[in-house]
């Protein structure tokens, strides 16, 4: 059963294109028509790319392996942010550190940076210093903080990138794809869709259609670590069991 449906997608708006004159030609297959100069995106197509997609990052994330998200743009910012968090993934949501993935060991650096100040007010050492030495340490730690504090757990490189507009992480995209990470996205008209291995067509501009295709993705990802859960719990369950026989037995 489909996650979502024509409806649905139709109620908050994610059919919604962009103006004619922005229109990207690679979109063609994923445009339903025009209407008042702007493009009406196939939601038939949606629906079918969307459960493709997600049915992807389920598995990603059964396997235990991480998803980057991505948003910059002021309407995606909260909602990405908030829902990563909520599942434990990576996500950038304010402006993408560039070599974030082809220069990652550089990027892990800055990260460890940050663990090696939280540690100095820890042990104590952060106060034996000058008032001077503490205020330029916490304005680097903040600096640090709004740069990577949103993937300081992403100790290797994501499985695969989740962008909202790839236009605007074009940076992100062209990274992702040289190092052959898998990306996910949602495209809008005024994009090229080729640029990403799992395209959603999508409205990437008003805050409502991107909540609902997140939130579609977010649940996506969320049973997957579910069930990772269950799988782990129930081998637990037999190692326990084995062992017991062991023990059992070996009494006999």
């Amino acid at each position: 059963m489909s996650r979502t449906n024509f409806k649905e997608l139709l109620e908050a708006g994610v059919h919604f294109g962009h103006l004619k004159k922005k229109y990207n030609p690679a979109m063609s297959p994923y445009v339903f028509m025009e209407k008042n100069g702007i493009h009406i995106i196939d939601l038939n197509k949606t629906v079918a790319m969307l459960e493709d997609a997600t049915a992807a990052m389920k598995q990603i994330a059964k396997s235990g392996k991480k998803i980057l998200f991505v948003a910059t743009k002021k309407q995606a910012k909260s909602i990405v942010a908030e829902g990563a968090n909520k599942l434990n993934m990576p996500f950038i949501t304010e402006r993408w550190p560039g070599g974030l993935l082809t220069n990652f060991a550089t990027i892990r650096k800055s990260i460890k940076k940050m663990d090696g100040i939280d540690k100095m007010k820890v042990d104590g050492t952060f106060e034996s210093l000058s008032k001077r030495e503490r205020l330029q340490i916490n304005r680097t730690r903040e600096k640090l903080e709004i740069n990577f504090g949103s993937i300081v757990k992403m100790n290797r490189m994501p499985e695969a990138i989740f962008i909202v507009d790839i236009n605007k992480e074009h940076i992100a995209v062209k990274e992702s794809s040289k190092l052959g990470i898998r990306s996910f996205a949602v495209t809008d008209t005024n994009t090229n869709p080729n640029y990403v291995n799992f395209p959603i067509p999508a409205n990437d501009d008003a805050s409502k259609s991107i909540d609902y295709i997140m939130s579609i993705v977010f649940q996506a990802v969320s049973e997957g670590l579910e069930e990772r859960a269950e799988d782990q719990n129930t081998k637990a369950i037999e190692k326990q069991k084995k062992a017991k026989k062991i023990s059992e037995d070996s009494k006999v």
